[in-house]
C-alpha cells in the first residue's frame, strides 16, 4: 500500500461532538494528574491533543532555556528531537507567543523557507506528507512560555484545523503549562535528591579511598539485578536511587580501621561492621521513599542467605529483597577492584565464588539472575573504570 493511499484510508474521522470531547478531556486529565514521569506526562498530552483535535500526528515541545534549544521526547511518527530555540514553526509561534494555523504546507508562502529546511525536508527523508499544520504555545503559572503543541494534518473530509481546533487545542495547552511546570518541579525534586544521595554515597566511600564510580557501579549493578527478577520499573529506578548509600555508615568508623592495609583483628572488625546500624541510624526515621529504602539497604547489605551474616542474622527471605540484590552488586564491586587491603580479582575467580557460595552467602535466584545479566553488568563496569 502507498503512503497516499493509507493516508486517504484516514480520513474518515470526524470532528468530535461534545459529550465525546469530555469524555477525552476527563480521561486524560485523570491520567495525567496521577503522572510523574516527565516522558509519560508528554505522551499522554500530545496523545490528548490528537484525539482533541483530530489530528493525524501532534507533539509536544518544551523550551530548554539553558541551551537555547527546543527539545520533544515524544513526537507521533519521529523520535525525539532537539532544535535552537527560534527554528521551524514552533520557534516562529514561541517567538511571538502566537499560534500558527497552515492549511497546505506545500503551498504556504509566509513560512515557505521555514517549512523547507524544517517539516518537508522531514518528508522527503520519511515519505510522510505534511499538509494542515497548527502550532500553540503554552505558559506556566507566571506567564512565561515554556512550550508549544505542533499539530500535523487533520483527519476530517475538510483536511484543514478550525478556530474551534484552536481553541481546544489552546484549552489543551493551557492545562498542559500548569500541568508540565508541577511535573518538572517534582522531576528537579527527584533529580536533586539524587545528587545529593550520590554525594553522600561518595563521601562515604571516599573515606576508604574508594571512587565515586564504585557507587555508581553497584547502582547500575542493583537496577539490572531487579530489572532481571522482573521488578516493576519504579521499584528498579528507587533501588538504583537508593543504592548509593549502602555504606553510609562508614562515615563514623575510624580512619585506623577503614584505611588498615592489612586484616583487622576482632575488636576492629566489630568497629567495621557498626557501619550498617550506624547508616540504618541516619536513614531509617525519613519519610522520604528514597531514604527508607536506603536504610534498608545500610542496614541488610551484608546480611547472608544461609543467616550467618550481620548486624542481625537474617536468613533467606526474611533479608529484604533490597539488601539481597545490593548485597551481591557491592560484593562482586569489591572483590572486582583493588583496595588498601588486597588486589583486584579476576572475573573468572569472582564468579567461581558465586556459584560456590550460591545458596549460602547468596540467595540462589539473585545468583542465577547476575548471571544472566553478567554480559550488560560487565558494559557498566567497563564504562565506570577507576582512573
Amino acid at each position: 500500500m502507498s503512503y497516499d493511499h493509507a493516508f486517504e484510508e484516514k480520513k474518515i474521522k470526524v470532528d468530535l461532538q461534545p459529550e465525546d470531547m469530555l469524555g477525552v478531556i476527563f480521561e486524560y486529565t485523570g491520567k495525567i494528574a496521577n503522572e510523574r514521569n516527565l516522558d509519560d506526562v508528554l505522551l499522554l498530552m500530545a496523545n490528548m491533543g490528537r484525539e482533541m483535535i483530530v489530528a493525524d500526528r501532534c507533539s509536544v515541545w518544551l523550551v530548554d532555556r539553558a541551551k537555547n534549544e527546543l527539545y520533544t521526547t515524544v513526537a507521533h511518527g519521529v523520535s525525539g528531537i532537539r532544535i535552537p530555540l527560534t527554528a521551524g514553526l514552533v520557534g516562529h509561534s514561541i517567538s511571538s507567543g502566537e499560534p500558527i494555523f497552515i492549511d497546505d504546507a506545500y503551498q504556504n508562502v509566509e513560512f515557505k523557507e521555514v517549512l523547507e529546511n524544517g517539516a518537508l525536508a522531514v518528508d522527503k527523508r520519511t515519505g510522510y506528507h505534511s499538509k494542515a499544520m497548527m502550532v500553540v504555545p503554552f505558559r506556566n503559572n507566571d506567564g512565561d512560555i515554556i512550550g508549544a503543541y505542533q499539530a500535523v494534518n487533520k483527519l476530517t473530509e475538510a483536511e484543514n484545523f478550525t478556530d474551534k481546533d484552536l481553541k481546544y487545542l489552546t484549552l489543551a495547552a493551557s492545562y498542559a503549562g500548569k500541568s508540565l511546570e508541577s511535573v518538572q518541579l517534582h522531576h528537579e525534586i527527584e533529580e536533586t535528591q539524587r545528587e545529593i544521595i550520590f554525594t553522600m554515597g561518595e563521601i562515604g566511600e571516599s573515606r576508604s579511598k574508594e571512587t565515586g564510580n564504585h557507587v555508581k557501579r553497584v547502582a547500575e549493578y542493583s537496577y539490572l539485578i531487579a530489572k532481571g527478577l522482573g521488578m516493576d520499573q519504579d521499584e528498579c529506578d528507587l533501588i538504583k536511587m537508593a543504592s548509593p548509600m549502602h555504606d553510609i555508615g562508614k562515615v563514623a568508623i575510624p580512619d585506623s580501621v577503614l584505611k588498615k592495609p592489612g586484616k583487622l583483628d576482632e575488636e576492629e572488625f566489630k568497629v567495621m561492621q557498626s557501619h550498617t546500624t550506624i547508616g540504618f541510624g541516619l536513614l531509617k526515621n525519613s519519610s522520604r521513599k528514597i531514604l527508607k529504602t536506603a536504610a534498608i539497604l545500610a542496614h541488610e547489605h551484608h546480611e547472608k542467605w544461609n543467616g550467618k551474616g550481620y548486624p542481625q542474622g537474617l536468613k533467606g527471605e526474611d533479608i529484604h529483597i533490597y539488601g539481597r540484590i545490593t548485597a551481591i552488586a557491592d560484593v562482586f564491586d569489591a572483590l572486582g577492584s583493588e583496595r588498601v587491603y588486597k588486589a583486584a580479582w579476576e572475573l573468572d575467580r569472582i564468579l567461581n565464588l558465586f556459584k560456590e557460595e550460591r545458596g549460602h552467602h547468596f540467595d540462589p535466584q539473585i545468583v542465577d539472575v547476575f548471571m544472566e545479566q553478567l554480559p550488560k553488568i560487565l558494559k557498566v563496569r567497563d564504562n565506570y573504570t577507576d582512573i
